[in-house]
């Protein structure tokens, strides 16, 4: 018997989504016209819309709706923005991204998962999306400066290279630490100098690449 997707995607957006204050109309019906079935292994299918990060191959995962939710609203994302969304795993973010932008570049670093991507997101139709592939601290500097850049994971650090590819006025999305510990963080580039804020708290699984280097003193 085949689940009803849309009934999942329709509980997914009321029962995890708008609990967490999640407001914006143009997010929520995004949420409600990617069909997240598409993006993860054909032997989890069933699983796409439970609450919690989804394995997509060994070590990543497509984050957990809610915090990705509430991550993508934060980023105040307008129809004109163009967005580099790091970490894109199969696509599902960066099809929830298009809806809401005006293009989005998908870096992702796993060639499988990057080639997955591509060919989801072109039988899908989101023609707005170009997936790149590269190491993902690096972000992808050939098509910079961005107005947004989101982070699909946790992180301990954000390179320098990241905040030197967004526009004046750009905004950088990121979740930092790890486990429960972690916080969501809002950095915004005024001119030279990048201001930050803490946004809330979320566990999401890391994204790889992006480890402090130990640094070690005589």
């Amino acid at each position: 018997m085949m689940a009803d997707f849309s009934g999942l995607r329709t509980k997914m957006v009321d029962g995890q989504v708008r609990t967490t204050d999640v407001t914006s109309l143009p997010l929520l019906d995004a949420l409600l016209s990617v069909p997240r079935e598409e993006f993860v292994p054909a032997a989890r299918k069933s699983l796409a819309y439970i609450d919690e990060d989804l394995e997509i191959a060994p070590g990543r995962y497509l984050m957990e709706p809610s915090p990705f939710a509430r991550i993508v609203q934060l980023a105040d994302i307008q129809p004109g923005d163009f967005v580099l969304d790091v970490g894109a795993g199969t696509g599902y973010s960066a099809a929830v991204l298009s809806k809401l932008a005006g293009s989005v570049v998908a870096l992702e670093q796993d060639p499988t998962l990057a080639a997955k991507a591509q060919s989801v997101l072109a039988s899908l139709g989101y023609d707005t999306v170009a997936v790149v592939e590269g190491p993902l601290s690096a972000g992808y500097p050939a098509q910079a400066p961005y107005d947004v850049i989101l982070l699909e994971g946790a992180v301990e650090s954000i390179p320098q290279a990241l905040f030197d590819q967004l526009k004046d006025g750009g905004r950088l999305l990121a979740v930092e630490g790890h486990g429960n510990s972690a916080d969501v963080r809002v950095y915004v580039k005024q001119g030279s100098s990048v201001s930050a804020r803490r946004a809330f708290n979320a566990a999401v699984k890391p994204l790889p690449g992006f480890n402090i280097v130990p640094t070690f003193e005589f």
